[in-house]
């Protein structure tokens, strides 16, 4: 049975273009009914008592830029149900899907079979800009954009320079959001956090800041020589880089690894999975540099860039195991400590990164509250609860950060899981 719920006071977000303010609302069988005195109304013409909101908020869905689902209907790591599921369960109304895989997104028929799926999880599918991602040849754009690609992307390193100029210069994406990361490989070389005196300390293999910066330049300049192209920067990672792009001629839209908010290279054990995410992790002013640069609105977007890996590789030696962590639950209520409770975010701040911000970056529509809707999420940032893998038999993905710890805040219920629960 669908949730119902009558507050006579409780913190709600509408959307956007509203502030965070206290009112009635009634939610019957999964839908918003009503807000104000209507709400008051309706509930007392059914006999609803109301419930005690305590500090609980009730708003928009959030969206995710990208995430990896690399084997959608078989991976045992993941596969689209319980990403559909895991995504509800924390509040998520969009996820974008990044164009690697098994069967890479760089043809029709990947992205035609996961179209199929039937979901108020909105998917968004990257098309590959590149022929499996190998940034050698150029996928046919005009194709995927035709038949369900909402933008263009690669794997989360840069294509080759000349590759890029050259499907700029066809222009075939038109207006469509292309999604690269300015990473370096080989400048990585192999280096898991960041250069720093944390680094070392840690004696993990450093990651050059030159892997971000000198990738990120050849962008920037790419930018303005194509200005009509909708170029969008994946996980900005730097201080270096938050610099680069606030002083920059134009600014492309970019995100932020939510990880790397919340964590830097001084602050976790050598043995938490958290080590092993790209970008590399930063340092303390990477971090702290990261967060100014979305509170002034030089950064877009906050992303999940969802990883998931299954048991036998997520227990390989860190520097061995493929790179990513997949937790959606742990993101809200993480973000929320740390940019509301410590760094003393507005609500409504919080929300232009992790649900409105991410919508215009995918150029799709911005999730609200409104009436006959089940968009809606409600959380409560006092709730306390462990975090686990077997939480609500999300079973699959193992490569979740800080198992077993408490945690302080929980997307208590969200107007989609029900419907993701009934195509299980």
């Amino acid at each position: 049975m669908s949730s119902s719920y009558f507050f006579e006071n409780i913190q709600i977000l509408e959307g956007s273009r509203s502030t965070l303010r206290k009112k009635a609302v009634l939610i019957k069988d999964g839908v918003v009914k009503a807000f104000g005195k209507k709400a008051i109304q309706n509930a007392e013409l059914l006999g609803i008592k109301p419930q005690k909101a305590k500090n609980m908020l009730l708003a928009p869905c959030l969206v995710d830029p990208h995430s990896f689902l690399e084997s959608p209907f078989n991976g045992k790591e993941e596969n689209i149900h319980t990403l559909i599921k895991k995504a509800t369960s924390a509040g998520y109304g969009q996820v974008g899907i990044l164009p690697r895989g098994n069967f890479w997104r760089d043809h029709i028929e990947p992205i035609i079979s996961l179209k199929t799926i039937k979901s108020e999880l909105l998917i968004h599918l990257w098309g590959g800009f590149s022929l499996s991602g190998k940034g050698v040849s150029l996928s046919k754009h005009t194709h995927l954009l035709q038949n369900g690609a909402i933008g263009l992307s690669d794997d989360d390193f840069m294509p080759p320079l000349e590759l890029l100029r050259q499907g700029f210069l066809l222009g075939e994406m038109k207006h469509s959001p292309i999604l690269i990361a300015p990473r370096d490989k080989s400048i990585q070389a192999g280096g898991m956090s960041r250069q720093s005196v944390d680094t070392l300390r840690a004696g993990w293999p450093p990651d050059p800041i030159e892997s971000e910066i000198l990738p990120l330049i050849q962008l920037l300049e790419l930018q303005k020589q194509y200005p009509e192209i909708a170029l969008r920067l994946m996980n900005i990672s730097t201080s270096e880089g938050v610099a680069m792009l606030k002083n920059a001629y134009s600014k492309p839209m970019s995100t932020v690894l939510w990880w790397h908010l919340v964590n830097d290279n001084s602050s976790l054990s050598p043995f938490d999975i958290g080590w092993s995410v790209t970008p590399s992790l930063g340092s303390p002013k990477d971090r702290s540099s990261l967060i100014k640069g979305l509170e002034d609105n030089v950064l877009t977007a906050i992303s999940v860039h969802s990883t998931p890996t299954d048991d036998s590789e997520t227990k390989l030696p860190a520097n061995k195991r493929k790179k990513g962590i997949s937790c959606y639950n742990l993101v809200l209520p993480l973000l929320w400590d740390q940019l509301v409770r410590k760094s003393k975010w507005d609500v409504e701040k919080l929300w232009e990164k992790i649900s409105f911000g991410p919508s215009k970056l995918l150029s799709q529509a911005e999730e609200k509250l409104s009436l006959n809707s089940n968009r809606w999420l409600l959380f409560d940032p006092e709730k306390e609860w462990v975090q686990s893998n077997e939480e609500n038999q999300l079973t699959t993905a193992t490569n979740q950060p800080i198992k077993d710890k408490k945690v302080y805040g929980k997307v208590i219920d969200c107007g989609l899981i029900n419907q993701a629960c009934q195509n299980d």
